[in-house]
């Protein structure tokens, strides 16, 4: 964590060259608190008058507001139904059905989860901004597209974004049929992998937005539980990837019910953070 005191009295706080909130004292007495996250999901920013009394919040206009919770709620039901089907493909592996009912249900699920991923990007594109010396937050034109990697929002939902596309590749190359061993680990177990570690990181940066470090225990903040099961999910994900690799000696994958059985709870992991999203709007 860095902690640095520029003009204007501002102390900065985040995780390596990303500043995850910034707290300055107000022209009108006591202080203002921005946070990355509580800016794109809710909004608001905190002013906490002179005398140590509880802090308000001061929110963006309501035009901002609507459209921030519009997407909030477009990304939290993707999510959940992109789970939910990627648990009803693993579910039917387990009981044993055909090869292309779970293959459907994956890449149907992986459609939702790159909407999710893309939606989630466009919430931080489109996130009010603080003016430099105010205390309010002011919106910003719609945009579809940005390249902001210096913000840690910006770059933890575009990795997001980046390792849903690679996934769907994964599950589109699902469908070819008669692949040799070395055929099918790299066009679908490889890009399984790395979609995988995108989705880690992408993980590992919004922990660091909502601790304001490395790592943290917040278990208060609604924001910190969407992140941390998303990321328990993805290491789940990653152990299903893994374990699903097909060796040139055995012809078969390392371990197939572990592979299921992770993408299963990896799944529910994703529909659970999905519901939970739902819940952290304006």
């Amino acid at each position: 964590m860095h902690r640095d005191r520029e003009p204007r009295e501002e102390l900065t706080e985040g995780a390596g060259p990303f500043v995850t909130r910034r707290t300055w004292h107000s022209p009108e007495g006591g202080t203002a608190v921005w946070e990355s996250r509580r800016v794109r999901k809710r909004g608001e920013l905190t002013v906490r008058p002179a005398g140590g009394a509880l802090g308000a919040p001061r929110r963006a206009d309501a035009r901002t507001l609507a459209r921030l919770g519009r997407l909030n709620a477009l990304a939290a039901v993707s999510f959940a139904l992109g789970g939910g089907l990627f648990a009803a493909g693993a579910a039917a592996a387990l009981a044993g059905a055909d090869a292309t009912t779970s293959t459907v249900a994956y890449f149907t699920g992986g459609l939702f989860f790159t909407s999710g991923g893309y939606v989630s990007l466009l919430q931080t594109i489109n996130a009010p901004v603080r003016r430099p010396g105010a205390d309010r937050l002011a919106p910003v034109a719609w945009r579809w597209w940005s390249y902001e990697p210096l913000r840690i929002d910006w770059l933890g939902t575009f990795l997001l974004f980046a390792g849903t596309l690679v996934f769907g590749v994964n599950l589109l190359d699902s469908f070819l049929q008669g692949l040799t061993v070395q055929q099918a680990a790299r066009l679908v177990w490889a890009p399984d992998v790395i979609g995988c570690v995108l989705f880690l990181v992408s993980g590992q940066l919004a922990l660091a937005e909502v601790c304001h470090g490395p790592s943290g225990i917040r278990t208060r903040d609604l924001g910190w539980w969407v992140v941390a099961v998303n990321l328990l999910g993805s290491g789940l994900f990653m152990l299903a990837a893994l374990t699903a690799l097909v060796t040139p000696e055995l012809d078969a994958p390392v371990s197939l019910a572990v592979s299921n059985w992770g993408t299963l709870t990896g799944a529910l992991c994703f529909t659970a953070a999905g519901v939970l999203q739902g819940f952290e709007h304006p």
